[in-house]
């Protein structure tokens, strides 16, 4: 048997068939694992619309915008009249140590100024831009970011225009997205 040449072409026909059968392999995995992977999103959004509501009646309104690393997503728990009950974050690309620290940063009863429990949506801000709760320290961009979502939401669900600080980020031609809204009620 004759020993092929090694040859341009014999070169770029290897790697072409090496390159087809690795992207036959990663779709058959993403194919195999998409169904676990969208039920796992389903169950964390259900537990994300229960823990927004902490038990209360109300209702749970998800909402999606560009942060500074990227998109991320928010469940927000409303009251009947508007104040917010609870928010979990679905997803976020935040810079770890900054950014993501909203997931616990604005839920912090011990300290008022950075806490949004209880609050009325709509026209909340950081405290840089005129409004009254503290950013995140090295992280306003993220911080603009989610009051924004927090007060889409809210616009979204009240019917309400809400001031969502736009002019302040980077990324002021953004749309927020809802998602899905929820009434979840506990009897």
């Amino acid at each position: 048997m004759e020993k092929l040449q090694s040859s341009f072409k014999n070169m770029a026909l290897s790697l072409t068939i090496i390159a087809m059968v690795a992207a036959a392999a990663l779709a058959g995995v993403y194919m195999l694992t998409l169904e676990n992977i969208n039920a796992q999103k389903r169950a964390k959004q259900e537990a994300a619309k229960l823990a927004v509501l902490n038990g209360q009646e109300g209702v749970a309104v998800e909402t999606a915008v560009d942060g500074f690393g990227g998109q991320f997503r928010v469940m927000v728990g409303f009251d009947a009249e508007g104040n917010i009950l609870g928010y979990e974050i679905l997803e976020h690309q935040e810079t770890p140590g900054l950014g993501s620290h909203m997931t616990h940063w604005f839920k912090n009863a011990d300290k008022p100024g950075q806490n949004i429990i209880g609050r009325k949506a709509g026209a909340l801000q950081v405290s840089k831009d005129g409004g009254d709760v503290d950013a995140i320290t090295a992280a306003t961009i993220s911080s603009r970011a989610f009051l924004k979502a927090v007060n889409q939401a809210y616009a979204e669900q009240f019917g309400a225009e809400a001031h969502t600080g736009a002019s302040q980020l980077h990324h002021e031609e953004e749309e927020v997205v809802i998602i899905e809204e929820t009434e979840v009620s506990h009897e």
